[in-house]
């Protein structure tokens, strides 16, 4: 099954100025299936930040899994490591990809039926954007 096309975005914070295009575009989400017994799954995506000012993305969050953590692969001493990484910094006018081997969301504790994922990305914690997608199955 392939991932569901973005479903909604809904913009609570970062007034849309005066130009037509939203503060924050959230693009490609991806969420995979959680492997039978491993209780996790991950978020790939890609944010645009429209807005004139940097945005630090500090915490996500989703009402279908327990946690939600972002974290940062890297190929250390040639071993993949991977740690929690505290916010993503997104430029203004850049576009932050998360994906494979690089940052991505680690969502942990899934509840018990998934169709739907909602991820909300918080700065501190104003809630700046929420987006729905589908699972999709793991690779």
């Amino acid at each position: 099954m392939r991932p569901l096309l973005l479903l909604g975005i809904a913009l609570f914070v970062l007034g849309c100025g005066s130009d037509a295009s939203p503060p924050l575009v959230i693009e490609n989400v991806e969420v995979t299936a959680p492997r039978p017994g491993m209780g996790m799954s991950a978020g790939y995506l890609s944010i645009t930040n429209n807005a004139d000012s940097p945005v630090a993305i500090t915490r996500v969050a989703s009402p279908q899994f327990g946690s939600v953590e972002m974290h940062e692969s890297r190929i250390v001493d040639g071993v993949a490591r991977m740690r929690p990484i505290e916010r993503l910094e997104i430029g203004s006018g850049a576009t932050l990809k998360l994906e494979r081997g690089g940052k991505h969301l680690m969502l942990m504790q899934p509840a018990d039926e998934l169709d739907i994922v909602t991820l909300n990305f918080y700065a501190d914690e104003t809630l700046l954007i929420s987006v729905e997608t589908g699972i999709a199955p793991r690779q």
